[in-house]
Parts: C-alpha cells; structure tokens; sequence
C-alpha cells in the first residue's frame, strides 16, 4: 500500500515539468523565427560541416589598368662591386622622366663605391629636378645563383610600388644589361600592347634541371651573413613538387603591375609558398616568377615567351653568355630585341650602339622632346615637362614592332601559354 501511494505523487509533477519543456521550447523556436535578424541563409550555414570563411585576402584586388595613352616603365638596375660605373652609364642610355628607376648596388661593394653612386643619383641635375631616381639606400647582399637575387627584385618591385606612382610593367637589369633602343622607341611600341601582357620566357620541359637543381638543396649565406659566399649544398635530396608545376627560363623578363602586386600580396599564398621553396633553389631567378605565373589562373594566360634580350650563348649553353663586343653589333641590331647582355666595362660596342642606334648626347642622354623643354636648366620639376607623351620614335621602334607583333600574332599564340 505504501509504494502504491509514491506513484500518484511522480505524476504530479511530472507532467507539469513535460508541459512547461515543450512550451519554453515552443516559444524560442517563435522568437527566433520571427527576429528581423534571421535569414534563411544564416539557417543554411548553421547546417554546414565546412562554411567558406570570410577573409581579408577577398578584399584585394588587381589595380585597375591605366588609362594614360603612353605607358609608364619601372627599373630595377642592379649591379655588385665594380659596377657603379656602369650603371651610371646604363641609367642614363634607359633614361625618361616618364619611367621611374631603382638602382641597386650590391652590399658588398666598399662604401666609397656606394658612395659615388648615390651622390650621382641624388645630385644628376635631370634626376634631381623630375625625382623619378632612387637608390636603394638598405642594399642586400646578392649571392650568385641564389634566392637573393629573387629577393633583391621583390625588394626594389615593392619600393616602387610605394614611392613610384603609377606605371605599368617592371623591368629588371643588371650593370651588364644595356638597350638597343631608345625610351621613346620602346614606350610607342608598347601603347598598342594591352598592358596585362608580362614578357617572360619560360617552359615546363626543365629536363636535367630537374635532377641538378630541383632535387638538389643549397644554402644561400646571403640570407643571414653580411659577407659573401657561395651557395652551399645539403647532402639530402628532395622530391619534385606536387603542388604546383616546375617551370624554367630567363632570369630578365617584363612583368605587368597586376603581376608583380601579385608577387608581393600574394593574396591566395601561391607566391609565398613557391618563393619558400626556391629558397633552398639554384639559380633561383630563372623559376620563381615562371612558375608562380604560370600555376596562377589569373596569369598565366597572360605570358609572351620572350625577355626581350639578345644573349649570345654557347650551343648547347654553358653557365654563362659571351661577352658582346664590336663583333655581334650588327647580330644584336638584327634581333629586334630592346636590350642585349653581357657587356664588359666600357666595351667599345657600347660607344656604337649610343651612336648608332640610341643617338645619344654627349651626356650619354637621348635628347627626346622631353630633354628640349628642360635644356639647361637645374630647376624644373616634373610638372615644368610637359611633353613627355612626345615621342620620337626611330628606327629602333620600327624593329622592336616587329619583334612584338610576331610574337603575339604567331599562329598558337593563344594556346601555347605555360607549355
């Protein structure tokens, strides 16, 4: 009988508790569908394993394409001890107040050297009136066939991304480097080339490259010593990557802005992750930026394999091209190429090449329409030189035409891009 009267007692309360359950739940389900903050959509995500998260990277995007009629060069020219000389000779033959420059000189040249260089940078009548100069005053130490030299042209890419204004491709040279036509013949040229175009020579048929420098792993003290040495290797061997695609070519090339910014936001981490690969890389230059556009969709329909260089190699090429001197003059003015490399110091065939073809003054200046307006003078500015859409293309523009529109009306133009 005692047990018999527990039972009622339980379902007393137990059924008020069940009743005030289901009417609390009843009431929160009301409320949070009739919020105005509730959406459909917000149901559907609570519903998701994986929701796609929001970052900041989504928020970048390509600069927008210029629209002033005539482009706008950048230059890094860069040279190591020995070369200060030559730069100040290659600076002035490369010289217009539209382009903006980055001059590099090694940290391993002596500070007499460094010196000199930044005086003539700083006090060069033309290049202190227009401003369009600068040294890089933090020089790096830039091994020989290392990433330092990838790092190096990332560096100057981002100085004249802050301090250069508006342009639309960057150039990379070295002291060694020198045009075979003028600023004005180059910049006509380039208004009818749409300015999404990076001229970069490159193929994915790296062949003993693989075994002698992919599998390979070097050490570039340039990364952490302030005194230069060769790379080093690492007994061990690495595979070939899986991730992305491998591609090979030349170190000089002209890239878009939209690219270069790539490089150096690299807001989906492609760039990150190959330049950390081709840290332990040798002879880095000539893969970092093929294959970074190359495995980018935004790119890599975008290459011209060209470098827009004449180099004379050896058949097949040994480690470095041959000196050019008086004897490739008329090679080099047959290829059509804007720029050729390897030149001694003061080679004689530099003296004809700024005869012959540059037409330079005796400063070592193409005297554009620009050079007329600023004459004598120490005290323009940029906005005094009005004219620099003048152009007075030559005979070097009739070459360099017909370099570029070969190269981009060739038959499989459109499907042999990263190949």
């Amino acid at each position: 009988m005692e047990t018999s009267n527990k039972l009622p007692k339980k379902r007393k309360w137990f059924i008020p508790l069940v009743f005030s359950l289901l009417l609390t739940t009843l009431v929160v389900f009301v409320s949070i569908f009739t919020s105005p903050y509730f959406s459909s959509s917000q149901l559907h995500r609570a519903h998701l394993k994986n929701p796609i998260p929001r970052f900041v990277e989504s928020k970048l995007t390509i600069s927008k394409i210029s629209s002033d009629p005539v482009p706008r060069l950048a230059y890094l020219i860069s040279g190591s001890t020995g070369d200060g000389k030559s730069l100040m000779r290659a600076l002035k033959a490369l010289y217009h107040p539209r382009n903006q420059y980055a001059v590099h000189l090694d940290l391993e040249a002596p500070a007499a050297e460094r010196l000199e260089l930044a005086n003539f940078v700083k006090n060069e009548p033309v290049f202190k009136s227009v401003g369009n100069v600068r040294m890089v005053l933090r020089a790096n130490l830039v091994t020989y066939r290392g990433p330092t030299m990838v790092t190096n042209t990332l560096h100057a890419a981002a100085i004249l991304l802050k301090d250069g204004g508006d342009w639309d491709w960057f150039i990379n040279l070295s002291a060694s480097d020198y045009p075979l036509v003028t600023q004005d013949d180059l910049l006509h040229t380039l208004i009818s080339i749409p300015r999404t175009l990076n001229f970069i020579e490159h193929t994915s048929d790296i062949g003993w490259k693989e075994y002698q420098r992919a599998k390979p792993v070097i050490i570039d003290p340039g990364l952490y010593s302030l005194h230069k040495s060769d790379v080093f290797w690492v007994s061990e061997k690495r595979s070939v990557p899986t991730a992305y695609k491998l591609f090979t070519g030349s170190a000089w090339m002209m890239l878009s802005r939209p690219f270069m910014e790539y490089c150096l936001w690299g807001w989906d981490n492609l760039p990150r992750v190959v330049l950390m690969y081709y840290a332990n890389f040798l002879s880095s230059p000539e893969g970092y930026f093929h294959t970074v556009i190359c495995n980018a969709d935004e790119f890599r329909n975008t290459t011209v394999n060209h470098d827009l260089h004449f180099i004379s190699w050896d058949n097949p090429p040994k480690q470095h091209p041959h000196f050019l001197n008086l004897d490739d003059f008329q090679s080099m003015a047959d290829s059509n190429a804007p720029f050729a490399r390897k030149f001694g110091h003061d080679d004689p065939v530099l003296d004809k090449i700024d005869s012959d073809l540059l037409g330079c003054n005796a400063d070592g200046y193409f005297p554009g329409s620009w050079f007329d307006s600023f004459g004598n003078s120490s005290t323009l500015s940029m906005q005094d030189i009005t004219n620099t859409t003048d152009l007075r293309p030559g005979p070097g523009a009739e070459r360099l035409t017909h370099l570029i529109n070969g190269l981009i009306t060739a038959p499989r133009f459109e499907t042999t891009h990263c190949v």
